[in-house]
């Protein structure tokens, strides 16, 4: 017979894994509703000089930002127990990663997000995206492609003395701790990006604010159902503390990279008993059913395919090549672009830069190929 404790616990997954696809279902929404969009930001910027989505994605950030600090400050969720503040900061993973990602989603007509979006809304394109990326992911995770990423590429690291995130770094050379520099750096980040998105007049459209805002507020949103909701600080079985529902047993928020590795592995090994649910998974498909459903509402469901071979071959590479950068680079657009730089952790800000120079390499080589064909 199961003990109160086996049943508490069965019923907290339960909680925090429906919470987390509730939370998924509103992001895909949001996303479709308002067309956010990181590689439309940047081939808006290199093509046409429009930073409108731009500054969608970076209020985006900075709700993020304001957010976390708020919950980390206030000792709702501790991010040091994150991925992305471990005290490995593997520059060059980022970088090569990061840019091979940035044209992966070029390539594939979006990021890890918008694929899941795009395939609620009816495209076909978006799956042929979403099992490559998927297979890609797997593959350097456990596979052939995570043989150079473990020993040529995480290798070279620097190694620190405790987490990696821009406040303990300095509460270790400054007289000031790190919960004054987590204040001064979070609420200062956030309220100087937040400004410069809304610093001209189409920075504050409705559309813009609410992609801006909401996909900012999901992200902290996930981060406490995870961290806060789900945190056990001694789990009855193994008398360690535990995060509920998390793969890696950390606390988590969105990411696309690895979930849909996961994901495809969950569909795969269905009747596996061992293969459970987390919320990297439910994420997968609260994003696809909320994009479905804002489509279906709005009449904006709509059946796409692919036009031709080179069609075909351009989102198949894209895929893969997300699927490999973004593992390599621990994470896409939203993984390490808005849920990593939340955290201050200064290899999620130099992926996310790395991400935006792959996406306007692939964005210049698109409009090179182009003009050769014309």
């Amino acid at each position: 017979m199961p003990t109160d404790t086996s049943l508490s616990m069965t019923a907290l997954n339960h909680l925090v894994l429906g919470s987390a696809f509730l939370i998924s279902v509103l992001f895909g929404a949001v996303m479709h509703r308002t067309q956010f969009c990181s590689m439309g930001a940047v081939a808006d910027i290199v093509n046409f000089g429009d930073w409108t989505r731009m500054r969608m994605w970076i209020l985006a950030i900075a709700t993020a930002l304001l957010g976390t600090t708020w919950l980390a400050a206030s000792g709702q969720i501790a991010l040091s127990h994150s991925i992305y503040t471990s005290p490995d900061l593997t520059w060059l993973s980022a970088l090569v990663g990061g840019v091979l990602f940035g044209i992966g989603m070029v390539l594939a007509s979006g990021c890890g997000s918008k694929t899941l979006v795009r395939l609620g809304g009816g495209s076909l394109k978006a799956l042929v995206v979403f099992l490559t990326l998927g297979l890609g992911a797997y593959a350097t995770l456990r596979g052939i492609t995570a043989i150079p990423r473990v020993y040529l590429l995480d290798r070279v690291a620097l190694h620190l003395a405790g987490t990696q995130d821009l406040p303990s770094l300095l509460a270790r050379h400054t007289p000031w701790p790190a919960h004054t520099w987590l204040l001064l750096l979070g609420d200062a980040g956030g309220l100087a990006l937040a400004a410069g998105a809304l610093w001209r007049r189409e920075g504050r459209d409705a559309r813009l604010l609410l992609g801006g805002i909401g996909i900012g507020l999901l992200v902290v949103a996930l981060w406490w159902v995870s961290g806060h909701l789900g945190y056990v600080a001694e789990d009855p079985q193994t008398l360690q503390s535990t995060y509920v529902g998390t793969l890696s047993n950390h606390l988590e928020s969105f990411t696309f990279v690895a979930p849909l590795a996961a994901t495809l592995n969950w569909l795969m090994l269905y009747s596996d008993t061992s293969n459970v649910l987390d919320i990297g998974i439910v994420s997968v498909f609260g994003v696809i059913a909320g994009s479905a459903l804002h489509a279906l509402a709005t009449r904006r469901f709509r059946w796409e395919g692919l036009s031709g071979l080179e069609d075909t071959a351009n989102h198949m590479l894209g895929g893969l090549l997300m699927g490999i950068g973004g593992v390599t680079a621990l994470g896409c657009t939203v993984g390490q672009g808005i849920t990593g730089v939340s955290t201050l952790s200064p290899t999620s800000w130099l992926a996310l830069a790395s991400i935006i120079g792959g996406g306007v390499i692939g964005v210049k080589y698109q409009a090179w190929r182009l003009e050769r064909a014309a």
